[in-house]
């Protein structure tokens, strides 16, 4: 099962998030500063826990964001900043070496569809 994910800031109303599984949106507006990676982090967080909530077994997490995508896959040999977000993420009962992570293009990721459409109207 993919769940898809991406995260936002825009000045006028802070992060925002969005995660896509079985065609419904979950999405999270106000969360408040902070800066685009830092929404990209909890968009994927937020995916774990929707996972865990819909008892997905197996799921595929997926999206645009190489910056997230590589220290939560364990494929960044320099973690950096990310080991505050990786502890985070642990806390979501998930072992992130466990986590089935998937680069796509931004075009291709229905969460930030999501998102975007957000804005459009």
């Amino acid at each position: 099962m993919k769940v898809f994910f991406d995260g936002g800031y825009r000045p006028a109303t802070g992060m925002e998030t969005a995660v896509v599984v079985r065609g419904r949106a979950y999405v999270r507006q106000g969360l408040g500063p902070g800066s685009s990676l830092e929404a990209e982090w909890r968009a994927l967080i937020d995916a774990v826990r929707i996972a865990t909530e819909l008892c997905l077994s197996d799921p595929v997490f997926v999206g645009d964001a190489l910056a997230v995508i590589q220290p939560a896959g364990g494929t960044c040999s320099r973690p950096g900043a990310s080991a505050r977000y990786l502890e985070l993420l642990g806390s979501t009962g998930c072992r992130p070496d466990t986590l089935r992570l998937r680069h796509i293009k931004r075009s291709q990721n229905l969460a930030g569809i999501a998102l975007a459409r957000l804005h459009d109207r």
